[in-house]
């Protein structure tokens, strides 16, 4: 598309506000159905369109006969039955085991992105712009304007209107499949001189981009802001924008990471000084970086950058000083990563082929709502005639009149049978059928039920009965939760690439682990950076590492009176463990904590105070166990080595018995032997 478009300023100021005109122009046909819808939704149509050939012929009737004071606004009905205030909770899938803890680090960050942004309000206005124009713009852009004291830039997420959207004419499918697209934005003359430094003196081009109530009248403090986002040469998103006839904007390649410079040294001048902190210079220049050259090792806990590494040639292979024959080392250069998608995209109502917005609820059941006008109008006006009606003979002395005994003079007995008194009730059984039937034709095509409504429902008896014929409701909706789910998603996807292109300061992170504790965490761009084989660094958001979704637990866990219900049963039945004890307790309580149940924390800290009591007292009742065990042990050891010394005692005494009785043995077997020799010795004669 570049190739068309002129240089110069002024030539491209031309070029683009012809753009414009001929898409707006296009896109009108649309754009006037808005006001309709709006006036519709809020119930501001009041002008009943003719519904037969009679009501065509008798158009010349007074412009009150075609008009309604009091209607019954089933659009707004319907539709507020199908307003969620749940916002989607993302979901991080790590294509790849190594990328799990980055994944988890996104979940975490998204969700606190969730809490620092409006969103609740950003949701509830989505919620009634979809389904009222069949589909809202999302605007994702990141605001260097939000500063603290130790970072520099944030995401911002804004709701466009689809009347304030110039899109590419013929482009049906989505806003990323367009080689441009225009946003009309209403700003004061002070907003546009303080952040462009710019004075406009041009008036308000568009009212109706601010209002929808059909007040075209201009402010005079107002003007309309025309930005146009458009695709380049090189694929990456382009930015021009001006304000009547002066140009705001024109940067080719907007998302491109920019930095300012030091016109004398070249060194980086930090956001919001005008003075280089190396040589002092206060003349800077505003640059383009395709790669970011490191200063200093990086180091985030998690991953470590070198802010020198081995230089290699073309083919990869590391370079030697032929000199000292060392490697030789260069500066490490990491390349800049852009999202290179517009900052805008579209959540349809339900998709339509052809239709660049979905299809809107109050096209639906326009015709319904204006036949119950008319059925209304009949109803009121057979009312308003219904009463009482007196007949009188045709003479002038006759009047009624609210005083008591007003005297009546009748001159004949037929002027008496004249006078009586009529009354006139509206039956208006087939129009309340009918009112009837309107409406519910009315709800059945958008699908939805009294059990969806939470009225009551004669047709389902049974509590199962209720829960399917709202199943089935919800059923008939899930098309447009699912494409709600959708552009949550491509939300998430598109506030990580911000951050991860912009973010320069690490941003702090807290998320709540299973047990209800608040863990704190860091989100640092440079944990999305790796080396290929070859030693090249590169962001792996190009290599479409992660899968971003929401979680389908979401609407449930949202439902936390539900979720505490469920919570004290599973308690009750023993799912964490034996209800007496003091761990499962404390499960129980870490789970309500998990689930915000006011008083959980206090709860939780309590019975951690007396799980550690427990313990102590567990632990000093297992010392004193081991104590009175080695006691008892020494004890026994005592008592066996001292039985041990008895038995010993008892058997030497048993061996020395022993031993003095073998002894006297053998004196006595050796005296008697000596006697026996003696008496031989006497009986031989033989002498010693």
């Amino acid at each position: 598309m570049m190739d068309r478009i002129p240089g110069g300023k002024a030539a491209r100021l031309v070029y683009w506000q012809d753009w414009v005109g001929r898409n707006a122009a296009a896109y009108e046909a649309e754009a006037t159905k808005f006001d309709k819808r709006e006036r519709l939704y809020r119930g501001e149509e009041t002008r009943i369109e003719p519904l037969t050939q009679m009501d065509t012929e008798h158009g010349g009737r007074s412009d009150s006969w075609n008009r309604i004071t009091h209607l019954r606004n089933i659009i707004s009905e319907n539709i507020e039955s199908t307003i969620s205030s749940s916002i989607p909770q993302p979901k991080v899938t790590a294509r790849r085991k190594a990328d799990e803890w980055r994944a988890k680090l996104l979940e975490d960050m998204l969700r606190n992105e969730l809490d620092r942004l409006p969103f609740e309000e950003l949701n509830d206005r989505m919620e009634r712009t979809v389904p009222i124009q069949g589909g809202g713009y999302w605007l994702v852009e990141w605001d260097n304007s939000v500063r603290t004291h130790s970072t520099v830039g944030d995401v911002r997420v804004s709701i466009i209107h689809p009347r304030q959207i110039v899109p590419q004419d013929g482009v049906f499918t989505s806003v990323e499949d367009m080689d441009a697209v225009a946003l009309k934005l209403p700003q004061t003359r002070e907003y546009i001189r303080q952040t462009y430094n710019v004075e406009v003196d041009d008036g308000e081009e568009h009212p109706d981009a601010r209002t929808l109530d059909g007040d075209d009248t201009v402010a005079e403090d107002m003007v309309t802001q025309i930005v146009v986002y458009y695709r380049n040469n090189s694929g990456g998103i382009g930015k021009f924008s001006y304000v009547g006839d002066t140009v705001l904007e024109d940067m080719d390649d907007w998302q491109a990471r920019r930095l300012t410079r030091c016109a004398a040294c070249g060194a980086t001048v930090p956001h919001g000084s005008d003075t280089c902190p190396s040589c002092g210079s206060k003349s800077t220049r505003e640059t383009t970086e395709d790669e970011e050259t490191l200063r200093d090792d990086i180091s985030t806990g998690r991953t470590q950058i070198p802010a020198m590494e081995q230089a290699t040639d073309e083919l990869g292979m590391p370079v030697v000083d032929p000199m000292s024959g060392m490697p030789m080392l260069q500066p490490t250069v990491l390349p800049s990563y852009t999202p290179d998608t517009f900052p805008v995209f579209l959540q349809r109502n339900i998709t339509l082929f052809g239709r660049l917005l979905g299809d809107s609820d109050v096209d639906k059941i326009a015709d319904q709502q204006n036949t119950l006008n008319r059925i209304n109008k009949k109803i009121i006006d057979r009312l308003v005639k219904a009463g009482t009606r007196v007949t009188l003979p045709d003479r002038a002395d006759f009047r009624v009149d609210p005083d008591d005994n007003e005297v009546w003079y009748i001159g004949s007995p037929q002027d008496k049978s004249m006078i009586d008194v009529m009354q006139f009730s509206g039956d208006l059984r087939y129009e309340m059928e009918y009112r009837n039937a309107i409406y519910e034709e009315a709800r059945q095509l958008l699908g939805i039920t009294d059990s969806f409504q939470g009225r009551k429902d004669t047709t389902a008896q049974s509590a199962i009965a209720k829960q399917f014929s709202a199943a089935q409701s919800a059923g008939r909706l899930e098309s447009r939760r699912k494409l709600k789910d959708a552009a949550y998603a491509e939300l998430f996807r598109r506030i990580v690439q911000l951050k991860v292109a912009y973010a320069d300061e690490p941003r702090p992170v807290v998320s709540q682990n299973n047990r209800g504790k608040t863990e704190y965490d860091e989100f640092n761009r440079y944990d999305f950076y790796e080396q290929d084989d070859t030693g090249r660094w590169h962001c792996i958001l190009d290599d479409d590492r992660f899968l971003f979704s929401c979680d389908s637990s979401a609407p449930l866990a949202a439902n936390r009176e539900q979720m505490w219900q469920e919570a004290v049963g599973q308690y009750q039945m023993g799912a964490y463990g034996d209800p007496a004890q003091t761990s499962t307790r404390l499960l129980y309580w870490q789970r309500l904590n998990f689930l915000h149940y006011p008083g959980a924390e206090k709860m939780v800290e309590m019975l951690e105070e007396q799980q550690r009591q427990e313990q102590e007292q567990m632990m000093m009742q297992q010392a004193q166990q081991m104590a009175m065990q080695e006691a008892q042990r020494r004890q026994a050891q005592q008592d066996s080595e001292q039985q041990m010394i008895v038995s010993q005692q008892e058997q030497a005494r048993k061996d020395a018995l022993q031993a003095v009785q073998q002894r006297m043995q053998r004196n006595d077997r050796l005296a008697q032997n000596e006697q026996k020799a003696r008496s031989m010795q006497i009986s031989g004669g033989l002498t010693p």
